[in-house]
């Protein structure tokens, strides 16, 4: 048996199984289970391997690997991780997998707010991936991350201390969006519940299946979480913040009008690399 030989094992397994992209799946467990990098995985991949202990257990390890992505288990789940803006996040069922599309917020403050001294609220943050990034690469000194889920928070605690270290802390309150905290802020980002409930069992199994509910749905329509937001935010804006929100691709004009109604200003949508819309952008009213 050789590492091709494995690779074309299982990824003919992957695609009976509905598995979008059985090579590439196959390819990242393979190369997990054996410690493998590319380049070591292409040097060597034509060469029979040594039946020793550590080979079959890397082989039973695949295997197994393997099979819980036929089940269409997310292939973060199996790897126990995710990369986002250049960091490794921990994931879990606990939280939503992190997505490229929200890099595009991530990026957008980090752009845009070079003042570390500002206080950043991250509402429903799930793994913590966007206020962990800007603490990291945006060096914000003051922090808020909230979840309603205890079980998020604790995927969000494990990457804070990994990624930031104990020198250095971001602030973890569960709480249903605004109602456990005190004071008030200059930046606040959200990327919440933002797909309709009925649109929810048409998804991929990957996402309906294994990916937390609660980090899915946003009601009826969508937008129960934007229209909660738009009308909270404002009493926790400092004078001058501004607020930045995830979006779906065909709500930027639901959501803005929502923060127009509220007295956010200098509404704008930016464009994810795709070009979809993907953020929406707003400041507090001059009354805050």
């Amino acid at each position: 048996m050789t590492l091709h030989q494995l690779l074309k094992e299982g990824a003919d397994s992957l695609t009976k199984a509905g598995d979008p992209e059985p090579q590439t799946d196959a390819r990242r467990l393979l190369l997990e289970a054996f410690r493998l990098d590319t380049v070591h995985f292409l040097m060597n991949r034509m060469q029979v391997l040594e039946q020793t202990q550590a080979v079959k257990a890397s082989m039973d390890l695949y295997r197994q690997m393997i099979k819980k992505r036929c089940r269409r288990i997310p292939l973060q789940h199996i790897l126990g991780s995710q990369d986002f803006m250049g960091l490794t996040f921990t994931v879990n069922k606990h939280v939503l997998i992190p997505r490229q599309d929200t890099e595009t917020l991530a990026e957008l403050v980090l752009q845009e707010q070079k003042d570390t001294k500002k206080k950043v609220l991250d509402l429903c943050t799930g793994s913590g991936c966007i206020a962990i990034s800007l603490a990291v690469l945006g060096k914000y000194e003051d922090i808020t991350a909230v979840d309603l889920s205890p079980e998020a928070l604790k995927v969000a605690e494990e990457n804070a201390r990994r990624l930031l270290g104990r020198e250095r802390k971001i602030h973890l309150i569960q709480g249903d969006l605004f109602e456990a905290l005190e004071g008030t802020y200059d930046i606040i980002t959200a990327n919440p519940p933002y797909i309709a409930t009925e649109v929810i069992k048409g998804l991929q199994p990957e996402v309906r299946d294994y990916e937390p509910r609660m980090a899915l749905d946003g009601d009826m329509d969508g937008l129960s979480f934007y229209r909660r937001i738009a009308a909270q935010a404002q009493s926790w804006l400092n004078p001058g913040g501004c607020i930045y929100l995830e979006i779906g691709h065909d709500q930027a004009q639901a959501v803005s009008r929502f923060l127009e109604e509220a007295g956010f200003e200098n509404i704008r949508i930016v464009k994810d690399t795709p070009g979809l819309d993907r953020v929406v952008y707003a400041e507090g009213g001059s009354h805050v």
